[in-house]
């Protein structure tokens, strides 16, 4: 280990030996003497300030050196800085390299650049344009975070990924233009962007990062091409401008909370690829009106992927031979009606209102509907509290509520029976058929009861008399 850390430093001795730091017309440069270049660094003590014009080379002792990057965080927190021109001869910037210069209102770059590192211009809150050079391939992670001024930036063909964090929190930002080069926009890429009002993506893209466009509240339209196959997690999150939205069929999957709180989201179209809804994907768009879902097998979905979206007020349309199926799964049989693509309305038949009866103490129900389940809640009025020498204890009141459930079916209507007391006697409102040690009574004379009378009456019956009740 020893020994390659000793190999390492006999490497780099030469490229050390050969950098020399000098200061030309208030601009402090590395020269590299063996291959005539020089890099723009940081001031040993203060700051750069007012405006600084980086000529593309130079002489020192004779010798012209060419001016070829700007080394990491040569300008950072320059406060002063107010405007910097770069040459066409400069080929890379590096992280950091103008950072949290809050007195910088513009910057020109040549055409050359190829190359601009991490947080380059992060915290530039006074930056109010940006011309990325047709040179540069990529923009890393957070290189324009925090620049709150930038209104506008136009991204060009020659940039293919756009990184994590990479406009996070430009407020300012309204409008962006993105080259058809770009293959994906990384997560944050533009988070926090809150005045951004429309952003189309190129038919290149082909992934949309993580919470890409989250926090975006003046986003009212969103292009999504049919090149995307994946939005990931929270990419459009709280964009609570968005009143549409329609994913390609491209797209096979869907990313958690994706459009969480998109409160002002009404329509939402769901292409036919779709596979996979993550879990809140589109939690609280409690203003959506219509979902259209075009895969024809239902897409795996999380229960709580339209929760608190109201959509038992909401209307879903698939293609009209999945009615059936969309109906027997979870979330998408809540939604208040489930149509075709096409209109048709498929009736949902639903559940017989169940009967109610007693016997020997014990509750019995019963449905014409096959293979249902009963849902039931029994309530008595047994409960008592007060003060006093004297407590009346009569019979308790009992009412029994009960509906029938199938998959496939509209629940039935509710069934209510209850037993009252009088003069000691049980009566049996609401009941079918009550068996009282084995001996069964119906309500017989029609008063909506089954008590003694109605036994009466039956016997009464029998034996050829007519009731006198």
């Amino acid at each position: 280990m020893k020994k390659q850390i000793f190999l390492l430093a006999m490497m780099l001795l030469p490229m050390v030996a050969g950098a020399e730091t000098v200061e030309i017309d208030g601009i402090y440069y590395e020269l590299v003497s063996k291959i005539k270049e020089a890099t723009v660094t940081k001031k040993p003590s203060g700051y750069y300030s007012g405006s600084v014009v980086i000529p593309a080379s130079l002489i020192y002792e004779g010798v012209e050196y060419s001016v070829t990057s700007i080394r990491g965080y040569a300008f950072n927190n320059c406060s002063g800085l107010r405007s910097v021109t770069i040459p066409n001869s400069v080929t890379s910037i590096g992280e950091w390299a103008f950072s949290s210069c809050i007195g910088l209102t513009s910057i020109t770059i040549g055409n050359n650049v190829t190359s601009i590192g991490g947080y380059a211009f992060g915290g530039c809150s006074g930056l109010i344009s940006f011309t990325i050079p047709n040179s540069l391939t990529s923009i890393e992670h957070e290189t324009f975070a925090g620049c709150r001024g930038l209104t506008s930036v136009t991204i060009p063909n020659s940039v293919t990924s756009i990184g994590d964090s990479a406009f996070k929190g430009c407020s300012g930002l309204t409008s962006v233009t993105i080259g058809n080069s770009v293959t994906s926009i990384e997560g944050y890429a533009f988070a926090g962007c809150s005045g951004l009002t429309s952003v189309t993506i190129p038919n290149s893209v082909t992934s949309i990062g993580g919470y890409a466009f989250s926090g975006c509240s003046g986003l009212t339209s969103v292009t999504i091409p049919n090149s995307v196959t994946s939005i990931r997690n929270g990419a459009f999150f709280m964009c609570s401008g968005l009143t549409s939205v329609t994913i390609p069929n491209s797209v096979t999957s869907i990313g958690e909370a994706t459009f969480c709180y998109c409160g002002g989201l009404t329509i939402v179209t769901i292409g036919s690829g779709v596979k996979s809804i993550g879990s809140k994907a589109f939690a609280s768009c409690k203003d959506l009106t219509d979902v259209y879902c075009l895969a024809e097998e239902v897409p795996s979905t999380y229960s709580d992927a339209f929760q608190d979206s109201y959509i038992e007020y909401a209307t879903l349309h698939v293609p009209t031979a999945s009615i059936d199926a969309y109906k027997a799964k979870e979330p998408w049989k809540n939604f208040k009606s489930i149509v075709g693509l096409d209109g048709t309305i498929v009736e949902t038949p639903k559940c017989a209102t169940p009967t109610i009866s007693y016997e020997d103490g014990k509750l019995l129900f019963e449905c014409e509907t096959e293979d249902t389940e009963f849902v039931y809640e029994v309530k008595n009025t047994d409960s008592k509290k007060g003060s006093g020498g004297e407590v009346d204890i009569k019979p308790q009141v009992t009412t029994v509520t009960v509906y029938a459930t199938k998959t496939g079916c509209d629940n039935s209507d509710v069934a209510t029976a209850t037993i009252r007391w009088r003069d000691g006697r049980p009566l049996f409102e609401g009941f079918s058929r009550v068996v009282v040690n084995d001996q069964e009574a119906s309500d017989a004379n029609g008063d909506g009861t089954v008590d003694v009378a109605d036994i009466a009456t039956i016997i009464n019956t029998m034996a050829g008399k007519k009731n006198s009740n």
